[in-house]
């Protein structure tokens, strides 16, 4: 299997870990955004090829190498609503993120200002959960922990006002894989 994109993306740090976890063999080809958009019809990362199976999404390759090991994807209803959670935020963050990078800022962009109230939204919510971290860890928790990492690495989000979620992101750094799949830097 063939892996396609960055150390930094927190979506391919999510498939890492689960692909590590599951004793899976691939290869991490690193892409940048020329190549993804030539090597996937979603023009992002990650991608996943495996024999003649294309994955373009990081739900559908934890769904696919969950499977090839007899294993569930999002096991219930509420660790699937966390996932789906985490995923907005990480998505509107990006988002942010990306547009910065063309000078695009919150404070010009009603839409990017929707985004940034979402994350803190979300934030909000998975705070006032109990989030709690089981070996091995559920995709839900992969998902926030990721994008916890991510985000603090980029310096997108304080944790600071979210004292339940600096201490769920002290544990999840302990899971393993976690913090050798972090983004170099």
């Amino acid at each position: 299997m063939e892996l396609f994109g960055s150390y930094t993306s927190p979506y391919v740090r999510h498939c890492r870990i689960v692909m590590v976890q599951l004793g899976q063999s691939f290869t991490l080809v690193e892409t940048d955004n020329d190549a993804s958009a030539k090597g996937s019809p979603t023009k992002r990362v990650p991608y996943l090829r495996d024999g003649d199976h294309l994955f373009t999404d990081s739900s559908s390759i934890l769904q696919h190498v969950r499977r090839k090991v007899g294993l569930p994807f999002l096991a219930d209803i509420d660790d699937a609503e966390r996932y789906h959670l985490a995923s907005t935020a990480m998505e509107a963050t990006v988002n942010i993120f990306q547009l910065e990078k063309d000078k695009i800022t919150p404070a010009q962009s009603p839409y990017l200002q929707r985004q940034a109230a979402r994350v803190q939204s979300v934030l909000r919510t998975l705070d006032a959960n109990d989030l709690e971290i089981t070996s091995p860890a559920s995709d839900s928790v992969l998902r926030i922990a990721c994008f916890f990492g991510w985000a603090l690495f980029r310096k997108r989000i304080d944790l600071g006002p979210h004292p339940k979620l600096m201490s769920f992101f002290d544990r999840a750094k302990t899971i393993a894989h976690f913090q050798e799949t972090a983004p170099p830097g």
